[in-house]
Protein backbone atom coordinates (compact mmCIF):
# COMPACT_ATOMS: atom_id res chain seq x y z
CA UNK A 1 0.00 0.00 0.00
CA UNK A 2 2.91 2.10 0.34
CA UNK A 3 3.80 2.30 -3.16
CA UNK A 4 0.05 3.47 -3.89
CA UNK A 5 0.09 6.62 -1.79
CA UNK A 6 1.94 9.26 -3.67
CA UNK A 7 -0.63 8.02 -6.39
CA UNK A 8 -3.62 9.93 -4.30
CA UNK A 9 -2.00 13.44 -5.85
CA UNK A 10 -1.44 12.67 -9.03
CA UNK A 11 -4.71 13.47 -11.71
CA UNK A 12 -6.62 11.07 -13.93
CA UNK A 13 -7.22 7.94 -11.81
CA UNK A 14 -10.58 7.72 -12.76
CA UNK A 15 -10.13 8.48 -16.16
CA UNK A 16 -7.25 5.96 -16.29
CA UNK A 17 -10.26 3.69 -14.82
CA UNK A 18 -12.49 4.65 -17.78
CA UNK A 19 -10.34 4.04 -20.37
CA UNK A 20 -8.73 1.09 -18.78
CA UNK A 21 -12.57 -0.52 -18.93
CA UNK A 22 -13.33 0.65 -22.91
CA UNK A 23 -9.93 -0.56 -23.90
CA UNK A 24 -10.25 -4.29 -22.37
CA UNK A 25 -13.99 -4.27 -24.16
CA UNK A 26 -12.25 -3.38 -27.50
CA UNK A 27 -10.18 -6.46 -26.22
CA UNK A 28 -12.93 -9.00 -26.56
CA UNK A 29 -15.88 -7.01 -28.83
CA UNK A 30 -15.03 -8.40 -32.25
CA UNK A 31 -14.79 -11.80 -31.07
CA UNK A 32 -17.76 -11.95 -28.35
CA UNK A 33 -19.30 -9.94 -31.38
CA UNK A 34 -18.67 -13.14 -33.36
CA UNK A 35 -19.42 -15.74 -31.04
CA UNK A 36 -22.85 -13.87 -30.23
CA UNK A 37 -24.45 -14.18 -33.81
CA UNK A 38 -23.74 -17.96 -33.44
CA UNK A 39 -27.14 -18.73 -34.54
CA UNK A 40 -26.73 -16.47 -37.57
CA UNK A 41 -23.56 -18.35 -38.81
CA UNK A 42 -25.23 -21.87 -37.74
CA UNK A 43 -27.93 -21.31 -40.17
CA UNK A 44 -25.56 -19.90 -42.67
CA UNK A 45 -23.24 -23.31 -42.02
CA UNK A 46 -25.63 -25.82 -40.61
CA UNK A 47 -22.85 -28.33 -41.08
CA UNK A 48 -19.51 -26.89 -39.67
CA UNK A 49 -20.60 -26.58 -36.20
CA UNK A 50 -19.66 -23.19 -36.33
CA UNK A 51 -19.74 -22.29 -32.56
CA UNK A 52 -16.98 -24.90 -32.16
CA UNK A 53 -14.71 -24.90 -35.39
CA UNK A 54 -14.16 -20.78 -35.24
CA UNK A 55 -13.26 -21.13 -31.26
CA UNK A 56 -10.93 -23.81 -32.45
CA UNK A 57 -9.42 -21.47 -35.56
CA UNK A 58 -8.86 -18.51 -33.19
CA UNK A 59 -7.22 -20.42 -29.98
CA UNK A 60 -3.91 -21.79 -31.51
CA UNK A 61 -3.14 -18.51 -33.33
CA UNK A 62 -3.85 -16.58 -30.26
CA UNK A 63 -2.00 -18.97 -27.66
CA UNK A 64 1.22 -19.53 -30.51
CA UNK A 65 1.99 -15.81 -30.82
CA UNK A 66 1.13 -14.78 -26.89
CA UNK A 67 3.78 -17.69 -26.30
CA UNK A 68 6.50 -15.89 -28.66
CA UNK A 69 5.78 -12.40 -26.93
CA UNK A 70 5.99 -13.62 -23.66
CA UNK A 71 9.11 -14.92 -24.36
CA UNK A 72 10.32 -11.72 -25.62
CA UNK A 73 8.21 -9.73 -23.66
CA UNK A 74 11.20 -7.48 -22.25
CA UNK A 75 12.46 -5.92 -25.37
CA UNK A 76 8.96 -5.80 -27.55
CA UNK A 77 7.36 -1.58 -27.45
CA UNK A 78 4.10 -2.33 -25.40
CA UNK A 79 3.04 0.37 -27.76
CA UNK A 80 4.01 -0.61 -30.97
CA UNK A 81 2.33 -4.39 -29.76
CA UNK A 82 -1.09 -2.82 -28.26
CA UNK A 83 -1.57 -0.52 -31.38
CA UNK A 84 -0.94 -3.44 -33.67
CA UNK A 85 -3.53 -5.65 -32.13
CA UNK A 86 -6.18 -2.70 -31.59
CA UNK A 87 -5.93 -1.85 -34.91
CA UNK A 88 -5.55 -5.57 -36.19
CA UNK A 89 -9.01 -5.99 -34.74
CA UNK A 90 -10.36 -2.74 -36.49
CA UNK A 91 -9.46 -4.24 -40.03
CA UNK A 92 -10.50 -7.52 -38.78
CA UNK A 93 -13.75 -6.86 -38.18
CA UNK A 94 -14.16 -4.61 -40.57
CA UNK A 95 -13.29 -7.72 -43.07
CA UNK A 96 -16.00 -9.70 -41.36
CA UNK A 97 -18.70 -6.76 -42.44
CA UNK A 98 -16.78 -6.48 -45.99
CA UNK A 99 -17.29 -10.43 -46.93
CA UNK A 100 -20.83 -10.64 -46.08
CA UNK A 101 -21.57 -7.87 -48.26
CA UNK A 102 -19.39 -9.59 -50.97
CA UNK A 103 -20.80 -12.39 -50.77
CA UNK A 104 -24.32 -10.96 -50.01
CA UNK A 105 -24.58 -13.90 -46.86
CA UNK A 106 -24.20 -16.71 -48.48
CA UNK A 107 -23.03 -20.38 -47.21
CA UNK A 108 -20.43 -22.54 -48.63
CA UNK A 109 -16.77 -23.82 -47.51
CA UNK A 110 -14.97 -20.23 -49.64
CA UNK A 111 -17.25 -18.31 -47.05
CA UNK A 112 -16.68 -20.25 -44.25
CA UNK A 113 -12.91 -20.49 -44.83
CA UNK A 114 -12.76 -16.25 -45.01
CA UNK A 115 -14.41 -15.95 -41.66
CA UNK A 116 -12.02 -18.83 -40.20
CA UNK A 117 -9.56 -16.99 -41.59
CA UNK A 118 -10.52 -13.82 -39.56
CA UNK A 119 -11.15 -15.64 -36.55
CA UNK A 120 -7.58 -16.35 -36.60
CA UNK A 121 -6.80 -12.79 -37.03
CA UNK A 122 -8.89 -11.63 -33.97
CA UNK A 123 -6.49 -14.27 -31.87
CA UNK A 124 -3.51 -12.99 -33.00
CA UNK A 125 -4.52 -9.39 -32.16
CA UNK A 126 -5.89 -10.88 -28.81
CA UNK A 127 -2.13 -11.70 -28.03
CA UNK A 128 -0.60 -8.67 -29.03
CA UNK A 129 -3.53 -7.18 -26.72
CA UNK A 130 -4.56 -8.87 -23.95
CA UNK A 131 -0.83 -9.95 -22.67
CA UNK A 132 0.40 -6.82 -23.83
CA UNK A 133 -2.17 -4.62 -21.69
CA UNK A 134 -2.58 -7.01 -18.70
CA UNK A 135 1.36 -7.38 -18.29
CA UNK A 136 1.86 -3.11 -19.03
CA UNK A 137 -1.18 -2.52 -15.67
CA UNK A 138 0.11 -4.82 -13.28
CA UNK A 139 2.46 -3.13 -12.50
CA UNK A 140 -0.48 0.22 -11.85
CA UNK A 141 -3.17 0.27 -9.62
CA UNK A 142 -4.80 -3.22 -8.68
CA UNK A 143 -8.17 -1.29 -10.11
CA UNK A 144 -6.76 -0.62 -13.88
CA UNK A 145 -6.36 -4.49 -14.32
CA UNK A 146 -9.90 -5.01 -12.50
CA UNK A 147 -11.37 -2.49 -14.73
CA UNK A 148 -9.78 -4.03 -18.08
CA UNK A 149 -10.85 -7.06 -16.71
CA UNK A 150 -14.07 -6.22 -16.22
CA UNK A 151 -14.50 -4.00 -20.06
CA UNK A 152 -13.40 -7.77 -21.14
CA UNK A 153 -16.39 -9.35 -19.43
CA UNK A 154 -18.71 -6.34 -20.18
CA UNK A 155 -18.14 -6.49 -23.98
CA UNK A 156 -19.76 -10.31 -23.77
CA UNK A 157 -22.63 -8.71 -21.85
CA UNK A 158 -23.05 -5.41 -24.54
CA UNK A 159 -22.75 -7.68 -27.88
CA UNK A 160 -25.53 -10.19 -25.92
CA UNK A 161 -27.77 -7.26 -25.00
CA UNK A 162 -27.23 -5.93 -28.75
CA UNK A 163 -27.55 -9.52 -30.31
CA UNK A 164 -31.02 -9.70 -28.29
CA UNK A 165 -32.14 -6.33 -29.39
CA UNK A 166 -31.48 -7.23 -33.14
CA UNK A 167 -33.15 -10.04 -32.38
CA UNK A 168 -36.07 -9.18 -31.69
CA UNK A 169 -35.72 -5.86 -34.26
CA UNK A 170 -35.22 -8.28 -37.45
CA UNK A 171 -36.79 -11.40 -36.47
CA UNK A 172 -39.92 -10.94 -38.54
CA UNK A 173 -38.22 -9.53 -41.35
CA UNK A 174 -36.97 -11.23 -44.34
CA UNK A 175 -33.04 -12.19 -43.67
CA UNK A 176 -33.33 -10.80 -40.24
CA UNK A 177 -30.96 -12.76 -38.87
CA UNK A 178 -28.02 -11.30 -41.49
CA UNK A 179 -29.66 -7.85 -41.10
CA UNK A 180 -28.82 -8.21 -37.16
CA UNK A 181 -25.43 -9.72 -37.82
CA UNK A 182 -24.38 -6.56 -40.33
CA UNK A 183 -25.58 -3.97 -37.76
CA UNK A 184 -23.83 -5.96 -35.10
CA UNK A 185 -20.42 -6.13 -37.01
CA UNK A 186 -20.56 -2.22 -38.01
CA UNK A 187 -21.11 -1.34 -34.61
CA UNK A 188 -18.29 -3.13 -33.33
CA UNK A 189 -15.79 -1.76 -36.45
CA UNK A 190 -16.44 1.70 -34.83
CA UNK A 191 -15.68 0.40 -31.49
CA UNK A 192 -12.52 -1.07 -32.43
CA UNK A 193 -11.39 1.94 -33.82
CA UNK A 194 -12.05 4.34 -30.85
CA UNK A 195 -9.89 1.80 -29.14
CA UNK A 196 -7.18 2.99 -31.28
CA UNK A 197 -7.94 6.43 -30.69
CA UNK A 198 -8.02 5.94 -27.16
CA UNK A 199 -4.99 4.10 -26.43
CA UNK A 200 -2.97 6.24 -29.05
CA UNK A 201 -3.89 9.25 -27.73
CA UNK A 202 -5.35 9.20 -24.36
CA UNK A 203 -4.36 6.57 -22.29
CA UNK A 204 -0.30 7.26 -22.64
CA UNK A 205 -0.97 11.29 -21.20
CA UNK A 206 -2.83 10.50 -18.43
CA UNK A 207 -0.50 12.05 -15.63
CA UNK A 208 -1.33 8.73 -13.36
CA UNK A 209 -0.01 6.28 -16.29
CA UNK A 210 2.51 8.57 -16.82
CA UNK A 211 3.89 8.44 -12.92
CA UNK A 212 4.03 4.72 -13.20
CA UNK A 213 5.60 4.30 -16.70
CA UNK A 214 8.33 6.53 -15.39
CA UNK A 215 8.44 4.32 -12.25
CA UNK A 216 8.75 0.85 -14.61
CA UNK A 217 11.47 2.68 -16.33
CA UNK A 218 13.75 3.63 -13.01
CA UNK A 219 13.13 -0.32 -12.46
CA UNK A 220 14.87 -1.02 -15.59
CA UNK A 221 11.39 -1.43 -17.88
CA UNK A 222 12.60 -0.78 -21.35
CA UNK A 223 8.69 -1.89 -22.57
CA UNK A 224 7.51 1.60 -21.71
CA UNK A 225 9.74 4.30 -23.58
CA UNK A 226 7.86 4.28 -27.19
CA UNK A 227 4.70 5.33 -24.22
CA UNK A 228 6.58 7.68 -22.02
CA UNK A 229 7.68 9.05 -25.48
CA UNK A 230 3.65 9.29 -26.30
CA UNK A 231 3.07 11.24 -22.98
CA UNK A 232 5.81 13.80 -23.70
CA UNK A 233 8.61 11.94 -21.43
CA UNK A 234 11.84 10.99 -22.83
CA UNK A 235 13.59 8.05 -20.87
CA UNK A 236 17.05 6.59 -21.67
CA UNK A 237 18.58 4.19 -19.28
CA UNK A 238 21.66 4.53 -17.38
CA UNK A 239 23.64 2.10 -16.05
CA UNK A 240 22.55 2.04 -12.74
CA UNK A 241 19.27 1.44 -14.59
CA UNK A 242 21.27 -1.45 -16.40
CA UNK A 243 21.76 -2.97 -13.51
CA UNK A 244 18.56 -2.73 -11.97
CA UNK A 245 17.33 -4.77 -15.24
CA UNK A 246 19.80 -6.97 -14.41
CA UNK A 247 18.86 -8.19 -10.87
CA UNK A 248 15.54 -8.33 -12.48
CA UNK A 249 14.04 -12.23 -12.35
CA UNK A 250 13.84 -14.18 -14.75
CA UNK A 251 10.59 -15.90 -16.44
CA UNK A 252 11.55 -19.16 -15.01
CA UNK A 253 12.37 -18.19 -11.79
CA UNK A 254 8.92 -15.82 -11.76
CA UNK A 255 6.94 -19.00 -13.42
CA UNK A 256 8.20 -21.16 -10.63
CA UNK A 257 7.44 -18.75 -7.90
CA UNK A 258 3.59 -18.39 -8.97
CA UNK A 259 3.05 -21.71 -11.07
CA UNK A 260 0.04 -21.96 -8.47
CA UNK A 261 -1.41 -19.02 -10.29
CA UNK A 262 -0.87 -20.14 -13.82
CA UNK A 263 -2.20 -23.34 -13.09
CA UNK A 264 -5.11 -21.83 -11.20
CA UNK A 265 -5.84 -19.38 -14.76
CA UNK A 266 -5.45 -22.43 -16.93
CA UNK A 267 -7.61 -24.71 -14.87
CA UNK A 268 -10.77 -21.86 -14.59
CA UNK A 269 -10.78 -21.67 -18.36
CA UNK A 270 -10.75 -25.05 -19.71
CA UNK A 271 -13.43 -25.58 -17.17
CA UNK A 272 -15.33 -22.53 -18.86
CA UNK A 273 -14.81 -22.99 -22.30
CA UNK A 274 -15.51 -26.75 -22.42
CA UNK A 275 -19.17 -25.61 -21.65
CA UNK A 276 -19.32 -22.03 -23.47
CA UNK A 277 -20.32 -21.30 -25.81
CA UNK A 278 -20.03 -24.64 -27.81
CA UNK A 279 -22.14 -27.20 -25.27
CA UNK A 280 -24.87 -23.88 -24.55
CA UNK A 281 -25.40 -23.37 -28.64
CA UNK A 282 -25.67 -27.08 -29.78
CA UNK A 283 -26.88 -28.64 -26.77
CA UNK A 284 -29.42 -27.87 -24.45
CA UNK A 285 -32.26 -29.43 -25.74
CA UNK A 286 -35.85 -28.32 -26.68
CA UNK A 287 -37.47 -25.55 -24.88
CA UNK A 288 -39.91 -23.09 -24.38
CA UNK A 289 -37.82 -20.48 -25.41
CA UNK A 290 -37.19 -21.70 -28.78
CA UNK A 291 -34.50 -20.14 -30.91
CA UNK A 292 -34.22 -17.66 -28.26
CA UNK A 293 -32.72 -20.42 -25.20
CA UNK A 294 -29.32 -20.05 -26.84
CA UNK A 295 -29.24 -16.70 -26.55
CA UNK A 296 -30.32 -15.84 -23.48
CA UNK A 297 -28.47 -18.15 -21.79
CA UNK A 298 -25.32 -16.68 -23.51
CA UNK A 299 -26.00 -13.49 -22.08
CA UNK A 300 -27.01 -15.15 -18.62
CA UNK A 301 -23.31 -16.13 -18.99
CA UNK A 302 -21.97 -12.58 -19.93
CA UNK A 303 -23.72 -10.89 -18.06
CA UNK A 304 -23.05 -12.75 -14.43
CA UNK A 305 -19.42 -12.71 -15.72
CA UNK A 306 -18.97 -9.28 -15.39
CA UNK A 307 -20.74 -9.22 -11.70
CA UNK A 308 -18.41 -11.43 -11.45
CA UNK A 309 -15.44 -9.21 -12.05
CA UNK A 310 -16.69 -6.25 -9.69
CA UNK A 311 -17.30 -8.71 -6.42
CA UNK A 312 -13.49 -8.65 -5.75
CA UNK A 313 -14.18 -4.91 -5.03
CA UNK A 314 -15.41 -5.55 -2.12
CA UNK A 315 -12.83 -6.40 -0.50
CA UNK A 316 -14.17 -8.84 2.55
CA UNK A 317 -15.16 -10.87 -0.33
CA UNK A 318 -12.12 -10.75 -2.18
CA UNK A 319 -9.86 -13.83 -2.04
CA UNK A 320 -6.59 -13.57 -1.48
CA UNK A 321 -5.85 -16.79 0.13
CA UNK A 322 -3.46 -19.13 -2.84
CA UNK A 323 -4.67 -22.19 -0.91
CA UNK A 324 -8.24 -20.99 -0.73
CA UNK A 325 -8.04 -19.69 -4.51
CA UNK A 326 -6.74 -23.06 -6.08
CA UNK A 327 -9.36 -25.14 -3.49
CA UNK A 328 -12.44 -23.00 -4.93
CA UNK A 329 -11.22 -23.58 -8.25
CA UNK A 330 -10.99 -27.71 -8.16
CA UNK A 331 -14.63 -27.24 -6.90
CA UNK A 332 -15.86 -25.72 -9.77
CA UNK A 333 -15.45 -28.87 -11.85
CA UNK A 334 -18.17 -30.65 -10.49
CA UNK A 335 -19.94 -28.31 -12.66
CA UNK A 336 -19.32 -30.65 -15.42
CA UNK A 337 -21.85 -33.61 -14.19
CA UNK A 338 -24.06 -30.48 -13.03
CA UNK A 339 -24.33 -29.59 -16.65
CA UNK A 340 -24.59 -33.37 -17.99
CA UNK A 341 -27.33 -34.04 -15.97
CA UNK A 342 -29.20 -30.75 -15.94
CA UNK A 343 -29.16 -30.85 -19.74
CA UNK A 344 -30.78 -34.73 -19.79
CA UNK A 345 -33.10 -34.27 -16.91
CA UNK A 346 -33.31 -30.59 -15.80
CA UNK A 347 -35.84 -27.50 -16.81
CA UNK A 348 -34.34 -24.46 -18.42
CA UNK A 349 -34.58 -22.74 -15.46
CA UNK A 350 -31.58 -25.03 -13.81
CA UNK A 351 -29.88 -24.43 -16.97
CA UNK A 352 -29.89 -20.52 -16.65
CA UNK A 353 -29.02 -20.81 -13.10
CA UNK A 354 -25.64 -23.23 -13.70
CA UNK A 355 -24.57 -20.74 -17.03
CA UNK A 356 -25.19 -17.55 -14.72
CA UNK A 357 -22.95 -19.22 -11.64
CA UNK A 358 -20.29 -20.50 -14.37
CA UNK A 359 -20.19 -17.03 -15.48
CA UNK A 360 -20.09 -15.51 -12.17
CA UNK A 361 -17.33 -17.85 -11.01
CA UNK A 362 -15.52 -17.39 -14.51
CA UNK A 363 -15.16 -13.38 -13.64
CA UNK A 364 -14.31 -13.66 -10.25
CA UNK A 365 -11.55 -16.09 -9.97
CA UNK A 366 -10.04 -14.41 -12.83
CA UNK A 367 -9.71 -10.80 -11.15
CA UNK A 368 -8.70 -12.68 -7.61
CA UNK A 369 -5.80 -14.49 -9.77
CA UNK A 370 -4.73 -11.08 -11.83
CA UNK A 371 -4.42 -9.11 -8.92
CA UNK A 372 -3.28 -10.79 -6.27
CA UNK A 373 -0.12 -12.38 -8.53
CA UNK A 374 1.92 -9.37 -9.34
CA UNK A 375 1.87 -8.09 -6.01
CA UNK A 376 5.57 -7.72 -4.15
CA UNK A 377 7.65 -7.68 -7.28
CA UNK A 378 9.02 -4.54 -9.70
CA UNK A 379 7.70 -3.39 -12.56
CA UNK A 380 9.50 -4.93 -15.10
CA UNK A 381 8.56 -8.44 -13.24
CA UNK A 382 5.13 -7.68 -13.27
CA UNK A 383 5.25 -6.83 -16.79
CA UNK A 384 6.82 -10.11 -17.41
CA UNK A 385 4.60 -12.14 -15.36
CA UNK A 386 1.21 -10.67 -16.65
CA UNK A 387 2.41 -11.58 -20.16
CA UNK A 388 3.07 -15.04 -18.67
CA UNK A 389 0.16 -15.49 -16.78
CA UNK A 390 -2.98 -14.70 -19.55
CA UNK A 391 -0.54 -17.44 -21.92
CA UNK A 392 -1.93 -19.82 -19.15
CA UNK A 393 -5.41 -18.38 -19.21
CA UNK A 394 -5.29 -18.68 -23.15
CA UNK A 395 -3.73 -22.10 -23.17
CA UNK A 396 -7.04 -23.37 -20.70
CA UNK A 397 -9.42 -21.27 -23.39
CA UNK A 398 -7.79 -23.43 -26.23
CA UNK A 399 -7.88 -26.71 -23.90
CA UNK A 400 -11.31 -25.63 -22.87
CA UNK A 401 -12.57 -25.43 -26.70
CA UNK A 402 -11.03 -28.62 -27.62
CA UNK A 403 -12.21 -30.46 -25.01
CA UNK A 404 -16.02 -28.97 -25.71
CA UNK A 405 -15.79 -31.59 -28.45
CA UNK A 406 -16.37 -34.18 -26.37
CA UNK A 407 -19.78 -33.68 -25.42
CA UNK A 408 -20.80 -34.42 -29.34
CA UNK A 409 -19.62 -38.02 -28.39
CA UNK A 410 -22.89 -40.10 -28.73
CA UNK A 411 -24.60 -37.65 -30.32
CA UNK A 412 -23.62 -38.00 -33.81
CA UNK A 413 -21.51 -35.23 -36.10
Amino acid sequence: MVDNEPTSRIGGKYAAILVCWLLGNGCLFSWNSMLTIQDYYVELFPNYHPSRVLTLVYQPFAVGTLAILAYKEAKINTRIRNLFGYTLFFVATLLVLVLDLATSGRGGIGTFIGICAISGAFGIADAHVQGGMVGDLSYMLPEFIQSFLAGAAASGALTSALRLITKAAFENSKDGLRKGAILFFTISTFFELLCVLLYAFVFPKLPIVKYYRSKAASEGSKTVTGDLAAGGIQTSLTGDADDVKQERKGNKQLLLENIDYAVDLFLIYTLTLSIFPGFLSEDTGSHSLGTWYALVLIAMYNVFDLIGRYVPLVKLLKLESRKLITATILCRFLLIPAFYFTAKYGGQGWMIFLTSFLGLSNGYLTVCVLTTAPKGYKGPEQNALGNMLVLFLLGGIFAGVTLDWLWLIGKGW
